[in-house]
């Protein structure tokens, strides 16, 4: 049995690492008594790999197990407790926040806990290393920038702190435990006499990499590697040094060097060895072209290590998922196992949605992030209120969660939904902007009992939350969790409930959220106090560490695996998705901390270690039995660049046409090419619809009885929108939270003004002291109506440039008269053929008489007010109210003959822009309204969509609804009647 055990073993690229690694350890005991596989241990490289080795030894049947550990674990159980990472990273924290508050450039855009995870990170890989505080010792300062070398003075400090008190967590329980072990078994202290086996690592980590070694060296010791290149040349081996690190086999380069590398089992074959070969020398360090020239020959016909190899090249994420789904699927039809293998979390979400189309759930190893769970949701909205005033649409975030109101008994959560969508109503019709108690209390007066008892529990919660909107300070990590809990519960409870009837705690979900703050409020003390976000990111990156990962609904035959998982997942079809740069490999995280120079100065691994371990993932999972490569040419809207081991292998392929390269890629593609088909098959609808006609509805008449001067025009230009608004009833939604755009401003304008005039103004007023009541009433107004403090300074800042020219014309028109009708209603009666009646309604901004009895009519605007020839044809508003003041409408000033009409404009210079009329065009302007009017009342006209819209970019606020899309303009209207006509 010797010769079976010491030194290094692997297995080849493509072959399922947990019953290749069973398969070799049976066959070493096959003639050996039960009791002596109980008594190996076998270290494992994760739980990722672990399971898997169980599985498969639970396989073989009854049998006595060996002792299987995950070898970060060695170490743990000597020298007292482990002392949590949580709690190691948040004394980082303290010193983090201490030097910032000294010197603030040095966090400038990150913040404390995110800063803290990054150096806790670091100083894990000092201590796997083997690097203590002195090792920074070898960097020389005055090589790098001022920033750097400021990092580099901080670390020595935190590395004094963090790496200068023994061994209490577990990375430096692990390397003294590696070390010990390593010089007791070199001194021949301490052997073991059971065999040792440690399986499934790369040796990537410093500590893992050294008990390797020392296990090697056992005489009854094996190191097992996964995914080892076999087919590897020795002049490639030999070139593989410490500047290689993105090399896939660039790991096992020291090990074969020392002992060498032999097969695990000699049943463990490759499923394609042809592939292996073509995958090995697509991936050899650079410069690779002269050596795919020279070896490329070698490989002979290239074909068969292609068969069962399929590129997919989708426009579009979108089209990608849709064709890895159909493939799914039609794997499952045929009852064959498939794994899907991606570092785009996103990508797996878009094939686990297509793949729900046919009720196929997939089993996600990954899980559902905790923070996307109902209760990791509701923690991180409630965590992000401080520091910011409430809106009605954060508001109505909390109140429509799903967990909030579970506990309610006095008011079932039914019942108090109903209330919810009651006052997202009145918030979205007349606000507040930002709601607080007061204004809730106020709505629930007016309402019945149950609106009385949900306004009253909703006020109390808004008293708690209203003071967090000035919540600037740093404040201590355990009050910060103490309010976010205390206001979930409250939320979850609901009026006169409790939490413990609620659904807040329930589930796994509930479970794993509240183990997360069991777990921060354990280890608070230890944080510096924090401001609002940085506790929010600190809550956020807290729950990304759990994950949901049960599901009873998923199928057995969809796997979907992380690329870390590849040496485990190489059973049946493999799809390797999102092979793109920036997706698979992943984008390099950029380190606050150490250039890369600076690493390499302290001897630490470089940042192209990730690449050559992701590159590893690749060669191991690119080897399976059957593999669909897939990749998106475009993300959005910006082109993408194919991962480098995909590109690499389709160079080498085209490069190759001699021995069948061209013809290989080509029918990779073709292969990949039968799957967008299908999946453009399958995104069509299985039936045309015919498009939408250009509506133009005739309901019965009178098709409405009332209209104001300011929807004429909207009359005109979509009459549409008049058919909906006053035919339909249909109003559109006012938005949940008000903007201060371009109609808010319009009316805070129009009440300025409104608030002057109403005040008395007379001849006498100097245009200084108009100019000053103007500036005052636009202060008091913006104070009370604008809650925007920064709309609110740049609109009075654009009052006050044009205050001077608003006065200055204002003090010519009182001259000439006074103002007699403000911001008042008026109606004007118009008899139709047949009986019918019409009510032409108004609300003059502003109506003065003129010293010599007539009138003059004003209308402000904030914007450009209309051409002439735009009144001529399509705003008739101020026309119509002449028409109306000369026939009386408003009572205030009785029929009066109309002098003139104008616009104010409260925007632009502030000018007055006085429009010609006359007895003749006023006279013409009801004559031709009346006409319009009895056209479309009394069925002579259809309500056309968007008759006459000013652009054709404009919309309107019922284009949905005419499904305008299906038809454009160029399309004839359908004049139909609709309704129940007489």
């Amino acid at each position: 049995m010797a010769e079976n055990w010491g030194g290094y073993f692997a297995l080849p690229c493509g072959v399922d690492f947990a019953i290749g690694f069973v398969d070799g350890l049976m066959a070493r005991f096959r003639n050996q008594p039960p009791e002596a596989l109980a008594q190996v241990t076998v270290w494992l490289n994760s739980g990722r790999t672990l399971n898997p080795v169980r599985e498969a030894l639970a396989a073989r049947g009854p049998l006595l197990m060996p002792s299987l550990r995950v070898v970060t674990d060695l170490g743990v159980g000597r020298g007292g407790p482990v002392e949590a990472p949580l709690s190691r990273q948040l004394q980082l924290a303290r010193l983090i926040a201490e030097v910032i508050a000294a010197r603030p450039d040095l966090g400038r855009g990150q913040s404390i806990p995110e800063l803290a995870r990054s150096l806790s990170t670091l100083m894990v890989e000092m201590q796997t290393e083997g690097r203590d505080a002195d090792a920074l010792n070898a960097i020389d300062p005055g090589d790098h920038a001022r920033h750097w070398q400021a990092a580099l003075a901080f670390l020595k400090i935190a590395a004094g702190f963090h790496l200068g008190q023994g061994a209490p967590d577990r990375p430096a329980r692990q390397r003294h435990a590696a070390e010990t072990l390593a010089e007791d078994w070199a001194a021949g202290a301490d052997l073991p006499e059971a065999p040792v086996i440690v399986a499934g690592s790369t040796g990537s980590h410093g500590a893992t990499r050294l008990f390797m070694q020392a296990v090697a060296g056992l005489p009854n010791g094996a190191v097992v590697l996964p995914g080892f290149d076999f087919d590897q040349p020795d002049s490639v081996w030999q070139a593989l040094d410490a500047v290689s690190e993105d090399h896939p086999q660039a790991r096992f380069s020291p090990f074969r060097e020392t002992f060498g590398v032999r097969h695990w089992t000699t049943g463990a074959k490759a499923p394609c060895p042809e592939r292996n070969r073509l995958v090995s020398l697509a991936l050899r360090p650079a410069p690779v072209t002269d050596q795919w020239i020279a070896d490329g020959p070698s490989l002979g016909d290239l074909r068969p290590a292609t068969k069962n190899l399929s590129l997919i090249e989708a426009d579009q994420p979108g089209e990608e998922a849709e064709a890895i789904a159909a493939l799914i699927r039609a794997e499952v039809e045929e009852g064959r196992q498939i794994t899907l293998i991606a570092a785009d979390r996103g990508l797996t979400r878009r094939v686990a949605s297509v793949l729900g189309r046919w009720r196929i759930v997939p089993d996600d190893s990954a899980g559902q992030p905790l923070p996307l769970s109902p209760t990791g949701l509701l923690m991180r909205h409630i965590a992000a209120l401080p520091g910011q005033r409430l809106t009605p649409d954060v508001l109505l975030v909390l109140l429509k969660h799903p967990l909030a109101l579970t506990g309610s008994t006095r008011l079932p959560r039914n019942a108090a939904l109903l209330q919810v969508r009651d006052l997202e109503l009145r918030l979205r019709r007349h606000g507040p902007t930002f709601p607080d108690g007061d204004a809730l209390r106020n709505w629930g007066d007016k309402g019945n009992e149950n609106r009385k008892i949900f306004a009253g529990w909703l006020a109390a919660l808004l008293d708690r939350i209203g003071p967090w909107a000035t919540d600037r300070a740093l404040r201590p990590v355990a009050e910060r969790l103490r309010d976010v809990v205390i206001v979930a519960e409250t939320l979850a409870a609901g009026p006169d409930g409790s939490v413990e009837a609620s659904e807040l705690w329930d589930g796994d979900a509930g479970a794993l959220a509240g183990g997360v703050l069991d777990l921060i409020a354990t280890h608070a003390d230890k944080a510096p106090p924090m401001s609002a976000g940085d506790f929010a990111d600190l809550l956020y990156a807290e729950l990304q560490g759990q994950a949901l990962r049960r599901d009873p609904a998923a199928h057995p035959l969809v796997l979907f695996r992380g690329p870390r998982e590849a040496r485990t997942a190489g059973h049946g079809t493999v799809i390797l998705a999102g092979l793109n740069e920036g997706s698979w490999p992943q984008a390099l995280s950029p380190d606050p901390w150490l250039s890369r120079p600076m690493r390499q100065a302290a001897g630490l691994p470089l940042p192209e270690r990730q690449i050559g371990l992701a590159a590893h993932d690749f060669q191991q999972a690119i080897g399976a039995e059957r593999v669909i490569l897939t990749r998106a040419r475009r993300d959005a809207e910006a082109e993408t660049i194919p991962s480098r081991w995909l590109n690499r292998l389709v160079n080498l392929l085209d490069g190759l046409p001699d021995q069948g390269g061209k013809e290989a890629l080509e029918a990779m593609r073709a292969r990949g090419c039968h799957w967008l088909d299908i999946a453009h098959v399958v995104a069509k609808p299985r039936m045309k619809l015919d498009r939408a006609p250009r509506p133009a509805p005739i309901p019965p008449a009178p098709a409405f009885a009332q209209l104001s001067v300011t929807e004429i025009a909207r009359l005109i230009r979509d009459p549409y929108a008049i058919y909906a608004r006053r035919v339909l009833g249909l109003q559109p939604l006012d938005p949940l939270r008000a903007e201060p755009d371009a109609a808010e401003r319009g009316q805070v304008l129009h009440r300025i003004v409104e608030r002057m005039l109403k005040d008395g103004l007379d001849a006498s007023l100097s245009s200084d002291d108009l100019r000053d009541r103007l500036l005052k009433a636009s202060r008091e107004v913006m104070a009370t109506e604008v809650p925007w403090p920064s709309a609110c300074a740049f609109w009075q800042a654009r009052m006050e440039g044009i205050a001077r020219q608003i006065a200055q014309d204002e003090h010519d028109r009182l001259q000439e008269g006074e103002p007699v009708q403000i911001e008042d209603r008026g109606a004007l009666a118009l008899d139709l053929p047949g009986g019918a009646s019409f009510t032409l309604t108004a609300r003059a901004d502003r109506i003065d008489r003129l010293r010599d009895g007539r009138a003059h009519v004003y209308d402000y605007k904030s914007g450009t007010p209309p051409t002439p020839k735009q009144m001529d044809h399509f705003d008739k508003q101020l026309p119509l109210q002449a028409v109306m003041v000369e026939r009386g409408a408003f009572p205030d000033i009785g029929p009066t003959e109309v002098a003139g009409v104008s616009y104010i404009q409260l925007g632009g210079e502030g000018k007055t822009k006085p429009r010609a009329i006359s007895p003749d065009m006023l006279d013409e302007t009801w004559t031709r309204f009346g006409a319009l009017i009895e056209a479309y009342l009394l069925g002579g006209a259809g309500f056309v969509a968007r008759r006459a819209l000013m652009l054709r970019s404009d919309r309107s606020d019922y284009d949905h609804l005419s499904r305008f899309g299906e038809w454009d303009l160029s399309d004839d209207p359908d004049r139909r009647k609709v309704g129940v006509h007489g």
